[in-house]
């Protein structure tokens, strides 16, 4: 167990590594955050990233327990803030509210999406950082499909840079404005 400054503990879940030449490469950090509505998804999520060699951080809920999906939106966005290269998936039982909780802090951009179209579109031209997923709208063969294109696309970059600047913008001066 980690202990996180949001006084809530992290169970790290898994670890990889591949050889890419003579250079060790390590897949990249994906934390995972749920409700209790998001909990069997979570689960599922998990298991198909391991199993993938993602390094994953499951920063809970436990199944069963009834929790607050802002708290866990919260503890999803503070893990991401400091680990600029990792991305968060953040599933709660329709992903709108969870979504809204982890966006209300500016160095994350949330996608809650229901296609694999829109979690590719979502990281090509949003560049997106987590993605939002509703356990009780998405079927689970689907949501995976979700995720792998979600974490197998990457920012195009161009002019799409020039609109991701202006969204970070917007919470710069929203943090300048509170």
């Amino acid at each position: 167990m980690l202990s996180d400054d949001y006084g809530q503990d992290a169970v790290f879940v898994g670890w990889s590594v591949g050889i890419r030449g003579n250079r060790i490469m390590q897949k990249e950090t994906i934390y995972l955050a749920s409700d209790h509505a998001g909990c069997e998804l979570k689960a599922a999520v998990c298991a198909h990233l391991t199993a993938a060699g993602y390094q994953i951080v499951d920063l809970g809920p436990d199944q069963g327990e009834s929790v607050d999906y802002p708290d866990y939106g919260v503890k999803l966005a503070l893990a991401l803030k400091d680990d600029t290269t990792a991305r968060g998936i953040a599933i709660c039982g329709s992903g709108i509210g969870i979504s809204i909780a982890v966006n209300r802090f500016s160095w994350v951009r949330a996608a809650l999406v229901s296609t694999a179209e829109a979690a590719s579109l979502s990281r090509q031209h949003n560049d997106a950082n987590v993605l939002a997923l509703g356990e009780r709208l998405i079927d689970r063969a689907l949501a995976l499909t979700c995720v792998e294109a979600f974490l197998g696309t990457a920012f195009e970059g161009g002019r799409h840079q020039r609109r991701v600047d202006k969204l970070t913008a917007i919470g710069n001066d929203r943090l300048k404005l509170e």
